[in-house]
């Protein structure tokens, strides 16, 4: 069984920045593709950004292109999502996924799932 922890939200003003992590144990991420996900309130979960197993692909939605980066430390079986130019619109709780299906921008692709960690953007 793999379990997935976040780390890294918090508060922060618009304009900032964050670094989210996202720590593996029970497998290495180096078979899986590595995702973030998040969900506003009142709002649907959506994806943020993605990065298959093998490695150069990533994958962003088109709200974070340009100021979200995700990145993997096989090493230290962990994965990463650095958030700069946050703007208030960011505030959601985000979660890191972990699966082995083709569509990666798909909730249902994913077969292991963190406990979220809240990134709150203040205006």
């Amino acid at each position: 069984q793999m379990q997935l922890v976040e780390s890294g939200g918090g508060l922060v003003q618009a304009g900032g920045s964050l670094r989210l992590s996202c720590a593996a144990s029970g497998r290495t991420i180096i078979t899986y593709a590595m995702g973030w996900f998040r969900q506003a309130p009142g709002k649907e979960r959506e994806f943020v950004a993605a990065t298959d197993w093998r490695g150069p692909m990533t994958y962003y939605t088109d709200s974070v292109k340009g100021r979200f980066t995700i990145s993997r430390d096989n090493a230290k079986n962990t994965v990463y999502l650095q958030m700069n130019s946050l703007k208030p619109e960011d505030t959601a709780v985000y979660y890191c996924a972990a699966g082995r299906r083709i569509g990666l921008e798909r909730e249902g692709n994913y077969d292991y799932w963190g406990q979220g960690t809240q990134v709150t953007v203040s205006s």
